[in-house]
């Protein structure tokens, strides 16, 4: 196991006991960190932005805990202004390092504001949300052909949400 390996391992574990008691918090961001798994590999992200992807998605929702306790909502906005600080200690105490922190740090900090899109990490991070989120939301085939047309940008993550919500038959290139 490489030592970018066992971090991801190690971030595994602390998040699952960062939502000890909450399964559903915790299968969300396991099933985001699949799907972006998946995508990353379908668009042949790099091993480093690889690296950067699969950790965020373990960590975009950390800030959740502290936005419901502050200010007993979930929303996007609280998540992005609470995650961060919790996300940089978490990969700090793990032993990442500060650019590698800040660029996850960012990721974190800004997974609901669509607009400051700036990376092929980060679009896939939000097209693996959506993926999740539209099966537990239940939203309906309206929302999700919008969702594909304005918010999904990569091949893989429209294949993926097309197949999935749409009945749309794909096949994927590389062996999954």
């Amino acid at each position: 196991m490489t030592d970018r390996e066992k971090r991801i391992h190690e971030v595994k574990k602390r998040m699952i006991e960062f939502y000890a008691s909450d399964p559903k918090r915790t299968f969300h961001f396991f099933s985001v960190y699949n799907f972006s798994a998946v995508i990353g590999r379908e668009e042949e992200l790099s091993d480093y932005e690889t690296y950067i992807l699969l950790t965020a998605a373990l960590v975009h929702d950390i800030g959740i805990k502290a936005s419901e306790e502050k200010y007993n909502s979930s929303s996007g906005k609280y998540q992005e202004l609470e995650g961060p600080p919790y996300a940089e200690k978490l990969l700090t105490d793990v032993g990442y390092d500060k650019k590698d922190i800040d660029r996850i740090c960012f990721l974190v900090g800004n997974h609901h504001s669509y607009d400051k899109v700036d990376g092929i990490d980060f679009q896939i991070l939000i097209e693996a949300d959506f993926i999740v989120n539209a099966y537990e939301d239940h939203l309906k085939s309206e929302s999700i052909r919008a969702l594909s047309k304005n918010i999904f940008k990569t091949k893989s993550g429209t294949k993926i949400l097309d197949t999935l919500y749409l009945n749309q038959r794909s096949q994927f290139t590389a062996d999954i």
